[in-house]
């Protein structure tokens, strides 16, 4: 077990070790704005003293709403030095979500940054609430970023927080009901990070890049947190348009993306490369090898040896399609409650694709009669902020909490396989029970797919509501329709006789964060897309694969 450090007190050895070393690659209009060690310590400092100069005192709450930056990460350490606790929000926050977080939270202040509707954001905030701008041309905030660096001394001393302290609250993504705000300690994260830096064996030779939302618990101890404590330089990138560039800039050696983007990667390629070539490409010995380093280096990974893939089931055909370009992805698992990365197939085996891997050092797991996964780890959070009842529901007299996960263990090649979420399991009129989230993983191998919902409530029988990938549109319709009916048919041989679907539904909308049908972690939300395409999966079909324009 990694000994109790605070990942600001990590910070200031580096700055001591290794000063003049770059930490943060901040994109910035075309350029590169960089910190060193020493340069963020002095920063993080500045700002903790600027903090209690507005008039904050120890345990006030200071939100972040900002997407990712080099500044994001270092307000969150100026918050801590301080003893103060942040409160991260989303950045793709609506106004009333925000104004919700900041009352329950009794927020003092507010960091705010880059965000794609910063007048509505800013409005959303108090005008009595203090506020910073990031140094990104931000309007309406009373105070801003390099000010209140140059105004300030250092603060000396720092915060030393008890390990059992609170260090931040979460707010989940959740798709029903009011956000909660989940207590994580400062015990909690510097497991949860450390452990995991340990785990992919990150070094200061290593280079993170950080696009994942910060105010999700995963990007902070698989990314924020292991660079801190391993001494790690981390890219960032400056917006949606120059990800890409960004991210072969960046050459990380590191990567963790979520399902969504490893098929909107995959269907670039077969944009560019149809499937049946590439397959045709990658058998041919020599020349297999050089059209696979060309996708990795043209996708960015030419330096990149760790791949990892959380926050929903990933199709096995996908990893392997994959693992054939030497991109080995080992999914892994765990939850805000959990304080990030809990499970994982790392180091990578091939034999484990499909699975979620075994428990990390010093977490425990067992599965209820249901199949729920509990869990007991030094990174289980606190408490349910300000819902004591809730807190005591989730959790068990020794200390498991219920996860609200499914799964089950493999005793063949000795790791767990996530079946489904207990609540996403509905009942088709048949009075059968039918987990969609398997289904959904298997109709993924087929690339012209991009997103996948299964539902059913109430129906004869389950439909899938699915969204085309780019390489789909670029193919005739019967063609796309001829696969789908394939898989389709495929899948269904598969499964029990209440679990097959009746049919596709070819949906024109993509689902986005936007236009509210994706949590921020780039989840479905269920009940948003059952309540969108009720009239639509209720009409009679004519046939096994249908158009929703036709």
């Amino acid at each position: 077990m990694n000994e109790f450090k605070t990942a600001h007190q990590a910070l200031i050895e580096w700055a001591d070790k290794a000063p003049d070393r770059v930490f943060l690659h901040q994109p910035v209009d075309g350029g590169m704005r960089t910190y060193t060690w020493a340069e963020s310590a002095d920063a993080c400092r500045r700002l903790a003293s600027a903090l209690l100069g507005v008039g904050l005192t120890r345990g006030d709450k200071v939100a972040i709403l900002a997407k990712n930056s080099a500044e994001w990460m270092l307000a969150d350490m100026a918050i801590s030095m301080a003893g103060l606790i942040s409160v991260p929000i989303y950045p793709t926050a609506a106004a009333d979500t925000i104004s919700y977080i900041l009352g329950h939270s009794e927020a003092s202040a507010v960091f705010v940054g880059k965000l794609d509707e910063p007048e509505v954001a800013v409005e959303a905030v108090p005008r009595s609430m203090p506020s910073i701008a990031f140094p990104y041309g931000i309007d309406g905030c009373q105070l801003e970023w390099q000010s209140l660096i140059d105004g300030n001394e250092p603060l000396e001393p720092l915060h030393e927080p008890d390990p059992d302290e609170t260090m931040t609250i979460l707010y989940t993504s959740g798709s029903t009901g009011k956000p909660k705000g989940v207590v994580i300690s400062y015990r909690a994260y510097s497991y949860a990070s450390q452990t995991t830096g340990s785990l992919v064996e990150v070094t200061p030779d290593d280079h993170l890049f950080s696009y994942l939302p910060l105010a999700h618990i995963t990007e902070r101890t698989c990314t924020a947190g292991p660079s801190i404590y391993s001494g790690t330089q981390v890219s960032f990138t400056e917006s949606l348009k120059t990800f890409q560039a960004d991210l072969k800039r960046a050459q990380p050696t590191i990567f963790i993306s979520v399902p969504r983007l490893w098929v909107k990667f995959q269907s670039g390629v077969h944009a560019k490369i149809p499937p049946a070539r590439l397959k045709l490409l990658l058998s041919i010995p020599i020349i297999g090898k050089l059209v696979a380093k060309k996708i990795r280096d043209e996708l960015g990974f030419a330096n990149c040896r760790s791949f990892g893939s959380g926050s929903a089931p990933i199709s096995p055909l996908t990893l392997k399609w994959y693992e054939k370009l030497g991109i080995n992805i080992g999914e892994g698992w765990g939850m805000s409650e959990t304080s990030g990365l809990s499970c994982g197939n790392t180091p990578f085996e091939a034999r484990r694709i499909g699975t979620i891997g075994v428990p990390i050092d010093g977490t425990e797991i067992r599965l209820s009669d249901e199949g729920e996964i509990l869990l007991r780890s030094p990174g289980l959070f606190t408490e349910y902020y300000k819902q004591p009842d809730l807190t005591r529901e989730v959790m068990t007299e020794d200390g498991f909490f219920h996860t609200g996960d499914k799964a089950e263990w493999d005793d063949a090649i000795g790791a767990y396989r996530i079946t489904g979420r207990v609540k996403d399991i509905f009942k088709s009129a048949k009075g059968k029970y039918v987990t969609p989230v398997p289904i959904e993983a298997n109709l993924s191998g087929n690339p012209l797919l991009e997103q996948i919902c299964v539902m059913g409530s109430g129906l004869p029988a389950p439909v899938a509501v699915v969204v085309l990938s780019e390489a789909a549109k670029h193919l005739p319709g019967e063609n796309v329709e001829s696969s789908l009916k394939a898989t389709l048919v495929d899948v269904n041989r598969h499964l029990e006789s209440h679990e097959r679907m009746s049919h596709m539904i070819i949906v024109s909308d993509e689902w986005t964060t936007e236009n509210g049908l994706l949590t921020p972690t780039l989840k479905v939300k269920r009940d948003v897309l059952e309540e969108k395409y009720r009239p639509l999966i209720s009409q009679p079909h004519r046939g096994s694969v249908t158009w929703e324009t036709g």
